[in-house]
């Protein structure tokens, strides 16, 4: 149980270091950081976790991997124009998977043939919303990048769309406290994400972006390792004031 806490308080230290390093566009180290950061997550998961999901120990695996090629990529010599950057593609692939791995473990728990019957309409919107928000979001670097990397950011940018509807989703169908930390979690990983790109590709000298984007991504893992603690519940009835007793 020491080893736990120790380990606990390495982390908020971990992730107030590299929230700061951000901040000072300091992006090798905070790379550094972030890594190390993710590497012990996935020790205090796999070491101290009563029920473990695979589907979300490969997540943390794959994103930790995805993390690493990102930050060896500011030690490599600048790739010269028009050819490909390889750690650009190979690290923004397995964030996707990663994603990915997520959304598939939320859709197995789930029953969809009750989903769609009891919550057709707000799917719908759902789904016309996510390619709103893709659309508008993914237009913003179509004059800043190639155009491969614009369909691999697109892509990117409609797998984080997926993670956040299936999680509002999951959350509807069974309306307890895992999901619910699962859903803010998603959220802070779809707000990060969409400030991350305005960072890095529009406005590139507010480090305020850098500090926004990096405190919601660990405020993200936050949510996303309290809710690996806690075991679904199932469907719950909603809330309504005529069960209440006077």
């Amino acid at each position: 149980m020491l080893v736990n806490k120790i380990l606990k308080v390495v982390l908020l230290l971990l992730g107030g270091t590299f929230i700061t390093l951000q901040s000072f566009a300091y992006e090798v180290e905070g790379s550094t950081v972030s890594s190390l950061m993710l590497i012990l997550l996935t020790v205090l998961y796999c070491r101290w976790t009563k029920n473990k999901s695979n589907l979300f120990f490969w997540f943390l695996v794959v994103f930790t991997v995805a993390e690493v090629i990102g930050g060896i990529s500011y030690h490599v010599s600048e790739i010269p124009e028009g050819e490909v950057n390889y750690y650009y593609y190979g690290s923004n692939i397995l964030y996707m998977l990663a994603y990915a791995m997520l959304i598939v473990k939320i859709i197995k728990g789930l029953d969809l043939r009750k989903v769609f019957k009891e919550h057709s309409v707000p799917v719908l919107i759902l789904v016309v919303l996510g390619v709103f928000c893709v659309s508008v979001v993914s237009a913003t670097t179509e004059n800043v990048l190639s155009v491969y990397e614009n369909y691999l950011e697109f892509t990117y940018n409609t797998v984080i769309m997926v993670l956040l509807s299936v999680a509002l989703i999951n959350y509807m169908y069974r309306n307890d406290n895992k999901s619910m930390l699962f859903l803010i979690g998603s959220i802070f990983i779809f707000f990060s994400e969409t400030i991350q790109l305005a960072y890095y590709y529009i406005l590139l000298e507010d480090n305020n972006l850098g500090f926004i984007y990096s405190f919601f991504l660990v405020v993200a893992f936050l949510f996303f390792y309290l809710q690996s603690q806690l075991q679904f519940t199932g469907p719950e009835p909603e809330f309504n004031d005529e069960t209440l007793e006077v």
